[in-house]
């Protein structure tokens, strides 16, 4: 699993980008007021509330599922990261999974593959949005077209987001476009 990379704000301005290590030194070297600034899970598009005071070692202690971790090699089936959790069925359920080879466990999986590979690109399109929207929420909902720049997204028309979120800051822009589409803005030279 690749690391998790942030994207930091300090008002409309993106002053810092990477893994929580080299955002908080990044954040620290800047001349700015910490408590102001607002930092954004690029795989989420979420803000996360990480108090930017103190030690760097400590807040990445208190924030290990963000920090750059090595990945610890076992034996079994934990390497393959196999997981025991519930699952609710309807008795109709059940005798199905009965009746299938490699039992209830192995017939979820292939249906689970099978269900991830048809839906992959409605999953990508849903979690591109999802992300554009977490992060316009927190830090668009008063700029200029905000709504129409919703429903361009929604109706996933890049051409007319690109439209409606022209008169934003460049740094807002930007970084919604590529939670959006995926797609770094031309430079304009601005």
């Amino acid at each position: 699993m690749a690391n998790i990379t942030l994207t930091a704000f300090w008002r409309q301005r993106q002053i810092a980008q990477g893994t929580l290590s080299e955002l908080l030194q990044q954040i620290q070297s800047a001349n700015i007021q910490r408590e102001s600034v607002f930092i954004f899970n690029d795989r989420s598009g979420k803000r996360l509330d990480i108090p930017l005071n103190g030690d760097i070692a400590d807040i990445l202690a208190v924030y290990p599922e963000l920090a750059e971790t090595p990945v610890v090699k076992s034996r079994g089936r934990p390497k393959l990261g196999v997981l025991a959790k519930e699952v609710t069925l309807l008795p109709r359920h059940w005798e199905w999974l009965a009746t299938q080879p490699g039992g209830a466990s192995a017939t979820l999986r292939r249906l689970i593959d099978r269900a991830r590979k048809t839906g992959k690109a409605t999953d990508n399109k849903r979690q591109r949005h999802d992300r554009a929207y977490h992060f316009m929420y927190e830090m668009a909902g008063d700029l200029p077209d905000y709504e129409a720049s919703l429903r361009a997204l929604f109706a996933d028309d890049e051409a007319a987001f690109t439209a409606s979120i022209e008169s934003w800051p460049q740094d807002i822009r930007q970084y919604a476009l590529r939670l959006a589409f995926g797609k770094e803005e031309e430079s304009q030279g601005t």
